[in-house]
């Protein structure tokens, strides 16, 4: 994943070098948040997650390489996570069924390369690093065990249980209303694997998403921003 953070920083460093034209801008708008996970072949168990809305807002500079292209560094605030009703039983009376809501905030940092194919019109592309600054699990939850039925809610800080730093590209697309004012949609695929090795902590509720299973980012986002 180094190969993403130095692409980023060789991006910005072309895009300065090069420069014709450089504006400094503001932008926010919802997140529609997932988490991707590989359970592998566990018997009875099953899981429905639904995107989680979230929403992101910060800054960014779009640096003018030529009149087709510019580079843009970012600098975004990202609540994201996932809902998710997960279940287990098995043949001997036991049965498990949760709902989760995860939230995780980023301080997220994507470098897009910007291609303009007609005027006001662009789509985007570029490599991000995350950097998660909490985790939360509010779950509410089940469990049957022959004649005996339990049911409770949690609230935890899950943040040990998630790696500190993410990495994924970005693919996305935009229209400029005006010469300042705009709006985008794009699309965050995660690269790495954000669930922390080996942290089985069984008083980390983490639902039904844990460091036992490979966990990655997915985020679709709509903006609306602003250059100065």
């Amino acid at each position: 994943m180094k190969k993403i953070t130095l692409t980023a920083l060789a991006l910005c460093a072309f895009a300065f070098t090069q420069a014709q034209d450089i504006k400094f801008g503001a932008k926010a708008g919802l997140n529609l948040a997932n988490l991707t996970t590989d359970y592998g072949n566990l018997d009875g168990y099953s899981n429905d997650n639904k995107m989680k809305p979230g929403f992101h807002v910060g800054g960014f500079v779009e640096i003018k390489i030529s009149d087709k292209f510019a580079i843009q560094p970012e600098v975004l605030y990202s609540l994201q996570g996932t809902k998710v009703k997960s279940s287990e039983a098995d043949f001997d009376g036991y049965s498990y069924s949760s709902e989760d809501k995860i939230s995780l905030s980023y301080i997220n940092v994507p470098v897009m390369v910007k291609f303009y194919p007609i005027e006001k019109l662009f789509i985007e592309a570029g490599p991000q690093v995350g950097f998660l600054i909490s985790a939360k699990n509010k779950s509410e939850y089940t469990e049957t065990d022959g004649d005996v039925t339990m049911s409770a809610s949690t609230d935890v800080d899950v943040k040990d249980a998630y790696k500190s730093i993410d990495f994924g590209v970005n693919v996305g697309a935009g229209y400029e209303f005006t010469e300042n004012l705009f709006a985008s949609v794009r699309y965050n695929i995660g690269l790495s694997d954000i669930a922390e090795d080996g942290n089985n902590d069984e008083d980390l509720d983490l639902g039904a998403y844990g460091s036992y299973f490979k966990t990655r980012n997915s985020v679709l986002s709509i903006s609306l921003g602003y250059k100065f």
